[in-house]
């Protein structure tokens, strides 16, 4: 049995990804009709728009640690890019979408059994996750999945995100575990599997999609899962 684990929390516990184009959606309604722009046109340029703003690795490193800014900056290009000027509606519609979105998250149904038994089985537990230390707390807290684990690291707290190699080996070094005697679980094929791979971890890819890896993917994990059931299942 493993000795410890290290687990990601967006769109690996969390259900992060699922409500944000409805939340753009429903944000941009409520907020446009004053300033008279379609809500419609302008999803549509913050879809182009926030593809291109997250797709930047040194971009993303750097937003990531204040969400709602990053939010109104993309709104703010959106809105550049259709020509159109109106003082203060990128930050109204940022601050609604950030409402909307906490609203819509929730925990995968797998998530708390899985917590549960790994602790008692006496797994030792690291949450490990990037992004602004406001933002995910509030998941945290909300959720109530400090109980779980005996050490949480979070990129705006510690100073650095994965897939710098200090953060796994802060987490190995509070669970007292080596590399070879532990696993990192996470949605994130380089962040979760790739660089713990790389340090001696294995790394288990949770494709909740059944996407299946990309043909050209250099990352090969150890184990590929669906849905953490599998990762408490009885071994075969």
């Amino acid at each position: 049995m493993v000795k410890a684990l290290l687990l990601d929390l967006d769109d690996t516990l969390l259900d992060y990804s699922g409500g944000a184009d409805r939340s753009w959606a429903e944000a941009c309604a409520a907020c446009c009709a004053p300033a008279g722009i379609d809500p419609a046109v302008l999803v549509a340029a913050i879809v182009d728009t926030r593809r291109w703003f997250w797709d930047d690795p040194e971009r993303q490193r750097r937003e990531r640690l204040n969400m709602l800014g990053a939010w109104e900056h993309i709104v703010q290009l959106a809105l550049e890019r259709l020509g159109q000027s109106a003082p203060g509606l990128a930050a109204a519609i940022a601050r609604d979408y950030a409402g909307r979105r906490r609203e819509t998250m929730r925990l995968f149904p797998d998530a708390l059994d899985c917590l549960t038994e790994l602790r008692r089985r006496g797994v030792r537990l690291a949450l490990v996750t990037n992004g602004d230390t406001v933002q995910q707390r509030d998941k945290i807290e909300r959720h109530g999945l400090a109980r779980f684990f005996d050490t949480i690291l979070i990129e705006g707290e510690f100073g650095v995100g994965k897939p710098h190699e200090a953060v796994y080996r802060q987490a190995l070094r509070v669970l007292g575990a080596a590399p070879t005697e532990a696993w990192m679980v996470g949605d994130h094929l380089e962040w979760d599997v790739g660089a713990p791979q790389r340090l001696g971890l294995s790394g288990v890819w949770v494709d909740r999609g059944d996407r299946g890896l990309p043909p050209d993917s250099a990352v090969q994990p150890h184990r590929i899962i669906r849905s953490l059931d599998e990762l408490i299942a009885p071994a075969r």
